[in-house]
C-alpha cells in the first residue's frame, strides 16, 4: 500500500454515523484521543505492510482497546485506503 492519509470523517451533531464510523464517538471518549490520532496510528501500520488482525491485535495489546473498537478503525481505514 502506498502512503496515504486517511482522514476522520466530521462527527455532525444530530446525526448518527454508518458502518465502522458509528463507533467512532464511543472511541473518543473511551481512550480519550481524537480519531485522527487513531487512524494516523492504523493506516502507518497498515501501509508498513501489517495485516488486519495484526493492527487489531496491536491496538488491543498496546492500548487496552476491546476488539469491536480496534476492529471498526482498522475497517474504516482499509475501506479509506482502498479508494
Amino acid at each position: 500500500m502506498t502512503a496515504k492519509r486517511v482522514v476522520a470523517p466530521p462527527m455532525v451533531p444530530g446525526s448518527t454515523p454508518k458502518g465502522p464510523a458509528s463507533y467512532f464517538p464511543s472511541i473518543e471518549k473511551t481512550y480519550g484521543r481524537p480519531m485522527q490520532e487513531w487512524l494516523d496510528i492504523v493506516v502507518a501500520r497498515l501501509t508498513a505492510g501489517e495485516t488486519h488482525m495484526t493492527v487489531v491485535s496491536g491496538l488491543k495489546s498496546t492500548h487496552a482497546m476491546g476488539h469491536g473498537h480496534a476492529n471498526a478503525i482498522v475497517a474504516y481505514a482499509k475501506a479509506e485506503l482502498a479508494k
